[in-house]
C-alpha cells in the first residue's frame, strides 16, 4: 500500500522486490523455469500489452521459461521480484524489428509507456516503470567507467560486474527537484520554448553535488526566475523512467514576485491565481495549459490550486 497520502503515476509498485534473492543464481534459474513464474517483455523502452474488453489496456505477460529462452541468457533478463509466491521477470529486446510479428506474434502489442500508462492500473505502470529504467541503465553501462572493459550482468539484472578490474556497478536514480513557486494567492509556472504551444508548468533541476533538496530548490528558482526561497514544503516524488530520474516534487514560498525568465531554461514566466491555475488544470483557460496528468507538475499545480478558497 502507498507510503504516502499522495501517489503519482509510475510509483506504488506492488512487486516485493526479494534483493535477498538476487545473489542466488541457482533460485534465479529454478524460478525462469518454474511453469507458474511469469515475465514482462519491453522492446526499446515499450512493454507488450493486450487490450481488455472495456478498451483499457494491461499488460501481456508472458510465461517467464518462455522469456528465458528468448533472451539465451542473463544479458536481456531481469528479475523484477514476487507477486505473492510467483517469480516475475522483465525481457528486453533492442532489435529494430518488432518482436510482436516475430516470436510474441499474437501475444500483444508494443506500446509507448508515456502514452498508455494513465490507461493502465497504477501498479502496472509501476512495474513497467521499474523494469525500463533498470533496462536502460544496462544499456548505458556495459563497459566498465573504470577500465573500459565490457562487463557481465549479476545479481538477477541489478548488477554489473567487470571481469577485468572486478568492479561493481550498480542502478543509479538521478534526483530531480521540482518545484512550484508561490507567493500569498498566486504560484509561478514556466514555460520552455520547445514544449507544446501554451504549456506551462513547474520549474526543475537536477540535485548537484553538496546540495540537499532544499539548497537545490533554491538556487534553482534564482537561477531560473530570479526568485528567493523562503520556505520549502515537500509533496510527494515520482519514479520516472526517462532514464532514470526521481521528481521530489515541493511547493516552495518565494519572497519576491518580480520573476525574469533566465531565457536559458525558460523563455516565459507567468504568475497565476489560485482561480487561474485551477482553470489551467480543468484545461479551461484560454491561453495556458497545463502538463499531463501523468506529470507530477500537474499533480502539484492542482494540489496547490485546490488548496485554496474556492
Amino acid at each position: 500500500m502507498p507510503l504516502t497520502a499522495f501517489t503519482n503515476v509510475f510509483a506504488g509498485n506492488p512487486l516485493d522486490r526479494a534483493s535477498y534473492r538476487r545473489s542466488d543464481p541457482e533460485w534465479i534459474a529454478a524460478h525462469l523455469a518454474e511453469p507458474a513464474s511469469l515475465a514482462v517483455a519491453l522492446w526499446n523502452g515499450k512493454p507488450l500489452l493486450e487490450t481488455k474488453a472495456d478498451g483499457g489496456v494491461q499488460i501481456a505477460y508472458l510465461a517467464a521459461s518462455m522469456a528465458s529462452v528468448i533472451a539465451g541468457g542473463p544479458e536481456r533478463l531481469l528479475f523484477l521480484g514476487l507477486w505473492k509466491n510467483v517469480a516475475v521477470f522483465a525481457l528486453d529486446f533492442e532489435e529494430p524489428e518488432d518482436p510482436a510479428e516475430g516470436p510474441l506474434k499474437g501475444l500483444g502489442h508494443f506500446e509507448d509507456l508515456r502514452l498508455v500508462a494513465s490507461r493502465l492500473g497504477p501498479s502496472e505502470a509501476a512495474i513497467i516503470a521499474t523494469a525500463k529504467a533498470v533496462f536502460e541503465w544496462r544499456r548505458r553501462h556495459r563497459f566498465c567507467p573504470a577500465c573500459g572493459a565490457a562487463s557481465a550482468v549479476a545479481e538477477g539484472g541489478w548488477k554489473r560486474v567487470c571481469p577485468a578490474c572486478e568492479t561493481q556497478h550498480f542502478p543509479r536514480t538521478d534526483p530531480v527537484v521540482i518545484m512550484l513557486p508561490v507567493k500569498g494567492e498566486r504560484c509561478l509556472v514556466g514555460r520552455q520554448s520547445v514544449w507544446p504551444k501554451l504549456m506551462f508548468s513547474a520549474l526543475a533541476g537536477f540535485l548537484e553535488p553538496g546540495e540537499t533538496i532544499e539548497e537545490a530548490c533554491a538556487r534553482e528558482l534564482w537561477e531560473e526566475a530570479r526568485l528567493k526561497t523562503l520556505k520549502v514544503t515537500y509533496h510527494s516524488t515520482q519514479p520516472w523512467p526517462y532514464p532514470s530520474s526521481l521528481m521530489i516534487g515541493l511547493i516552495a514560498e518565494v519572497e519576491n514576485d518580480d520573476a525574469v525568465a533566465d531565457d536559458v531554461e525558460l523563455e516565459e514566466v507567468r504568475w497565476l491565481t489560485r482561480e487561474e491555475a485551477r482553470a489551467m488544470v480543468a484545461g479551461d483557460l484560454a491561453d495556458a495549459k497545463a502538463p499531463g496528468a501523468l506529470a507530477i507538475a500537474h499533480q502539484l499545480i492542482k494540489a496547490w490550486a485546490e488548496a485554496g478558497p474556492a
